[in-house]
């Protein structure tokens, strides 16, 4: 929208000031007139920290030209440059950090989370970036495991953009985008809390992911590959190994999980070509024998190939940079061997009286399901975004056999008032809601496929010309029910909603305190799919809701059902 550029000119100009009165007291000398003592923070809290990262977010018109004039990647890499050494780095700082760099399409996140349990297990201090965050932003960048303090993260953010707005001048006008900042910020952290070690997760693809401006890492690793990101990585498995090969480096060792032969070829050809020693990682089978089968943090058969490798990077770092050669890492005070990684794998959540919310993401077979009991009510709640293969993702989820499958944006509130730590720029509520509409379509499509389903409550819908449907909430706001124009009525038992909270609300039907119940029948949800939907739910004994198909939608769930995650 218009008001980051004007809102965070505004929130750092106290900040500005202050710098500009402290650089008219400083030498000559130096880097860029650069103090070498950390920017003062403006007197300014964590959300303003937040809302000016905000305004760093590529707008969805911007993204959209990217996307279609294609620009050189390895101008992305140039830029990144500039952009570290305005904030104070140069390339060759980045050496002094002993960094394990993890790219993938599936599992790189966990590999990465189980790598640092392990190594913060033997008592040294890990900092660990990755991406997405679920509720707060801080989550991003973590020391020992825990996301960096409001304070620090504050401390950090505006020690950061007050030295790139310091250097701005008519060549270098620009500011990093929000996760080339919060790379480079990361550098910052690492640096000067004085990790021993740094974890770092690819953002998307490798080559000329931002994390590659790296030079010498101690080890790479790359997790399962797949079809992901395609408009910039490449429409085949092998085009995406290709970019996925892209962070080995010379003398580097690198360990892979087991790959299909194509995308597993095109791996080794990357690993020549950079002359990188690269290693296909045993089954974690092998390194349990004789010993105790080992108890991972995080649930799933998958999470082995996972365990694997970050087996793999721990054992190669400690031996590099500790002379040291573990044979099976300690376990964690709870039992269990990685840690956890909330929201991130299968996870369920506790119950909430007579219902259960649990989310799964990465999955490559049907996530695990609750036995039916009962007067059980099962619905689906799903969102997948940007150029995933929304019929695939959705195919393995019809074992489940949800009764209702409910489609919302990753927004928690229509309103733009809410947490800014959710806030994203990068697409519109018009886009979001189309393509709702469409996975809805997909999902009857592959019922339709299936055979069928039975749903004698089912209702048929009205005929609605648009795609919203508003009607009055009490209170004075709207809830919009958006239902497909459909030239005949739906035969799947499925909604679109325009946010997590109304969608929420209508599948909890007033059982959780957190979440106030839909209005009475007649008011936010006129269409008869709704009401007969609602009636379902509210006779059934229990309702298990599965949250799926992306991280933020998890996230916008966790924060709804627990507000103290926001704190």
């Amino acid at each position: 929208g218009a008001w980051p550029e004007r809102r965070a000119a505004g929130m750092v100009a106290r900040g500005l000031r202050a710098l500009r009165a402290a650089a008219a007291g400083r030498g000559r000398g130096g880097r860029r007139g650069l103090s070498t003592r950390p920017a003062r923070a403006p007197a300014a809290d964590y959300q303003d920290a937040i809302r000016t990262l905000n305004s760093l977010q590529t707008n969805a018109s911007f993204l959209e030209q990217l996307r279609r004039e294609r620009p050189d990647p390895r101008a992305q890499l140039e830029a990144m440059r500039g952009f570290l050494e305005r904030s104070g780095l140069q390339v060759e700082d980045l050496d002094g950090l002993n960094i394990i760099h993890v790219t993938g399409t599936k599992g790189k996140g966990s590999a990465c989370a189980f790598t640092e349990r392990i190594l913060r297990g033997y008592g040294l201090k890990t900092g660990f970036y990755s991406s997405p965050h679920l509720v707060q932003v801080r989550e991003r960048i973590r020391i020992n495991g825990q996301p960096l303090s409001k304070e620090l993260f504050s401390k950090y953010f505006w020690l950061v953009y007050n030295r790139l707005e310091e250097t701005k001048d008519a060549a270098q006008a620009s500011m990093p985008a929000y996760f080339r900042f919060l790379t480079i910020m990361a550098f910052h952290v690492f640096l000067q809390e004085k990790v021993d070690l740094a974890v770092l997760e690819v953002g998307i693809g490798g080559a000329y992911d931002c994390t590659n401006i790296i030079r010498t890492p101690v080890v790479c690793g790359v997790s399962s590959l797949g079809i992901d990101h395609t408009s910039i990585l490449g429409d085949t498995v092998e085009k995406i190994a290709w970019q996925k090969g892209g962070i080995f480096k010379p003398g580097v060792p690198a360990f892979t999980v087991p790959q299909p032969e194509r995308p597993l070829e095109v791996l080794r050809d990357r690993a020549r070509e950079l002359g990188c020693p690269l290693y296909v990682c045993p089954e974690l089978d092998a390194f349990e024998a004789g010993s105790q089968a080992l108890e991972l943090g995080l649930a799933g058969g998958h999470q082995r190939s996972n365990a694997a490798l970050a087996l793999q990077l721990a054992r190669t770092w400690l031996h590099m940079e500790l002379l040291a050669q573990p044979s099976v890492p300690p376990r964690s005070k709870e039992g269990t061997w990685g840690g956890s990684w909330g929201g991130h794998t299968n996870t369920r959540w506790p119950c909430r009286g007579p219902w259960g919310v649990g989310g799964a993401i990465g999955w490559r077979s049907p996530p695990p399901c609750c036995p039916r009991s009962g007067s059980e009510v099962r619905v689906l709640l799903f969102n997948a975004t940007g150029d995933r293969d929304t019929a695939a993702l959705l195919k393995l989820l019809l074992p489940c056999h949800f009764d209702y499958a409910v489609f919302c944006p990753n927004f928690t509130e229509l309103s733009v008032t809410g947490s800014a730590d959710q806030q994203n720029f990068t697409v519109t509520l018009e886009n979001a809601l189309t393509r709702c509409l469409e996975n809805q379509k997909t999902w009857g499509r592959l019922l339709e496929e299936k055979g069928g389903q039975e749903t004698p409550w089912l209702s048929p819908p009205r005929q609605v010309g648009g795609l919203l449907e508003p009607a009055p909430l009490r209170g004075g706001g709207a809830a919009l029910l958006l239902v497909p124009p459909a030239e005949r009525p739906l035969n799947s038992p499925s909604l679109v909603f325009p946010c997590l909270s109304h969608a929420l609300q209508w599948i909890a039907q007033g059982r959780d305190p957190h979440l106030p119940a839909p209005p009475p029948k007649g008011g936010a949800h006129p269409q008869p799919v709704a009401s007969s939907g609602a009636v379902l739910l509210q006779e059934a004994a229990t309702i298990h809701v599965l949250v799926t198909g992306s991280l933020h939608l998890v996230g916008g769930v966790l924060k709804l059902l627990d507000p103290s995650l926001s704190q």
